[in-house]
């Protein structure tokens, strides 16, 4: 299979980074072909609806989505990893799924989804609004989960390494 992995973190060593990179090294190791594309590191500029590309054409910005593009529309599996900020995804990686706009007619095919989430609080509740729009979205896309990943409690960079969650996302990957 080919698996895109977005990020959204601009921590490089930030938690849920460390989630994409085991979920990553579990996949290799099954044979999986994998690419990423960290959003925080990239020039995505944000969509401004001019509707230039209709839905299914050529968007007006000549960025770096355009990596997110040529390897999105042929993965059979994507996988969401991002920090929660306010309770919300990253603006980062909120930036590269707005853009889907210009590629809308090209990804509307069967595909799975991960979604690897890290968070400071423990509260359960707090992941559901995140977890709600994940949904939402494959909903829309037509696509299938194939796992999530929701890593609580966990803050300040490194704070995940002493838990159970890097295991669960390469045993994600492995069996994806």
């Amino acid at each position: 299979m080919k698996i895109l992995v977005i990020t959204g973190s601009p921590r490089k060593n930030g938690n849920s980074n460390t989630l994409a990179d085991n979920f990553i090294k579990g996949a290799q190791e099954a044979g999986h072909t994998v690419v990423r594309f960290d959003s925080a590191f990239k020039n995505v500029h944000p969509c401004i609806a001019c509707n230039k590309c209709g839905m299914n054409g050529q968007c007006v910005f000549k960025d770096d989505f355009e990596f997110v593009k040529a390897n999105i529309i042929d993965a059979d599996v994507v996988v969401y990893a991002t920090p929660m900020y306010y309770f919300g995804i990253s603006a980062q990686i909120k930036t590269v799924i707005d853009r889907f706009y210009a590629i809308n007619g090209q990804i509307h095919v069967p595909k799975k989804a991960v979604l690897i989430l890290t968070y400071a609080d423990t509260a359960e509740k707090q992941a559901q609004p995140i977890i709600n729009y994940y949904e939402t979205l494959l909903n829309y896309l037509g696509w299938s989960d194939a796992g999530k990943v929701i890593a609580s409690g966990v803050w300040t960079e490194g704070d995940v390494n002493h838990t159970q969650y890097p295991q669960k996302a390469y045993e994600l990957g492995k069996n994806i």
